[in-house]
């Protein structure tokens, strides 16, 4: 299930599709995604528990730009998170 928004999502220039079973695009998505792109994962998640859980996982061990942000939002959906958890430094492993 993909939405209009995330099929043309900025974060997936390098792709030629979305495919939200693929952690690398999902990452993708939550790093370099816009608005209308988090709207709509947003939507998702809150009826697939698998895919807040990968999003969970993804946050805490993968590098993004606002991990807080999607560990809140998943909070909101009733994940159990630990909002003092640990996440990777983004500025220690980004790339220019």
């Amino acid at each position: 299930m993909t939405t209009r928004a995330l099929e043309t999502s900025r974060a997936l220039w390098n792709r030629s599709g979305v495919d939200l079973d693929s952690d690398e695009i999902l990452a993708q998505i939550l790093d370099r995604g816009e608005l209308a792109s988090w709207r709509a994962l947003y939507r998702m998640a809150a009826a697939d528990g698998h895919l807040r859980a990968r999003i969970k996982r993804i946050v805490l061990t993968v590098p993004v730009a606002l991990p807080r942000f999607w560990l809140a939002a998943l909070a909101s959906l009733g994940e159990a998170i630990d909002l003092d958890a640990e996440v990777p430094d983004y500025y220690d492993h980004a790339t220019v």
